[in-house]
């Protein structure tokens, strides 16, 4: 068991910065995903913690001890790779045993810790087949029970599921969650996709060029971003956006579009006339109105998935996703009125991204 953290750390190669002064406390037990789009540094962040890259300035401490000059092999971390890294010459057994003999460990401890890893990962009947003899899934398992074996301080997990198919994915999320609450170790695991983010974490970094944009649960993240991109990263479908105008003032404020349509605010917001912002909405917050009792939208796009129907609408010439349960027969080229509830509205500036608090202005 053990707390990770990360104080004003920076990586560059040569002169380009990757990563700029990056702060992170991981608690004891807690699981860590860090997530963003591909080339935000997530994975260079994971792999200084686990030894393979240099700090270039900063330091990062496991427990209490400053571990930028230690080697991997003496942090007492246990990483599980994308693409598994297992040996092929060696039956399962023997996989997760490996390092275990490096330590020159019992062959009776050494079947003992790997039987008992086994058991929870549900390997026990493969224990004498080779990794080409099982599935995507099962070779997951295995490398996931190489690392348990060791019983490791902190895990560290480097996008382990991108090689498998959805439904796959969605097994192995619930037995990573399920292995954490079972074995309580660190876990700090890195991730593009925010719906493993969001199903997984007890916290969630969402990263982006190299900085860290917010940091907080799943439902903080999804109910309080900080600024316009972490709303559209977090969530599925994505938050809308419309760029408008504020037109009103104390009381009776509301966000005109290009072609004059007005988006409800609440009551209580108080915006300066005039300001440029931008207007989010997430596709389940938009409910169907009677004509001329909402936002006029054209239909361009129904998707049914069964359980819902996304329509993809257009209005001022932008995008509008909503999402509903209940199943309706629209059509392509359809006018359809969408009400926003005005309490799960979220403001951005303009320029700057950030979010605006609209009774606080």
């Amino acid at each position: 068991m053990a707390s990770v953290t990360i104080d004003s750390v920076k990586k560059r190669f040569g002169r380009n910065e990757v990563l700029h002064c990056i702060d992170l406390a991981i608690e004891d037990s807690e699981f860590v995903v860090l997530v963003g789009p591909s080339g935000c540094g997530k994975s260079t962040l994971l792999r200084m913690i686990a030894g393979l890259e240099e700090v270039t300035e900063g330091q990062i401490k496991i427990n209490d001890q400053v571990v930028n000059n230690i080697p991997p092999k003496k942090r007492d971390i246990a990483m599980v790779f994308q693409n598994y890294a297992l040996y092929p010459h060696m039956k399962v057994f023997d996989n997760m045993a490996f390092s275990l003999k490096l330590q020159k460990m019992s062959a009776r401890k050494i079947r003992e810790q790997v039987e008992k890893s086994a058991e929870i990962l549900g390997l026990t009947d493969y224990l004498d087949r080779y990794p080409r003899q099982l599935s995507g899934g099962q070779r997951q398992r295995v490398a996931m029970g190489r690392a348990i074996v060791r019983s490791p301080k902190v895990f560290l997990f480097d996008e382990p599921l991108s090689n498998l198919d959805a439904k796959l994915r969605v097994q192995m999320r619930t037995e990573i969650k399920t292995l954490h609450f079972q074995l309580s170790t660190t876990s700090i695991y890195v991730t593009h996709d925010q719906i493993e983010a969001m199903t997984m974490a007890d916290r969630i970094v969402v990263m982006h060029d190299g900085w860290i944009e917010q940091v907080g649960t799943p439902l903080e993240l999804y109910d309080f971003p900080a600024n316009r991109f972490v709303a559209g990263f977090i969530g599925s479908p994505a938050m809308n956006f419309l760029e408008g105008t504020i037109v009103g003032d104390s009381g009776a404020c509301a966000v005109e579009l290009a072609d004059s349509t007005r988006l409800p605010l609440p009551d209580s917001w108080t915006v300066e006339h005039g300001r440029r912002v931008v207007y989010g909405i997430r596709p389940e917050h938009l409910s169907l109105a009677q004509e001329n009792g909402g936002i006029g939208a054209k239909v361009v796009v129904v998707e049914p998935t069964g359980s819902e129907t996304l329509i993809i609408s257009e209005i001022a010439g932008m995008k509008l996703h909503a999402v509903f349960r209940e199943r309706h027969s629209f059509r392509q080229k359809d006018t359809i009125f969408l009400q926003p509830t005005p309490s799960k509205t979220h403001l951005f500036d303009a320029q700057t991204g950030n979010v605006i608090e609209g009774n606080s202005i």
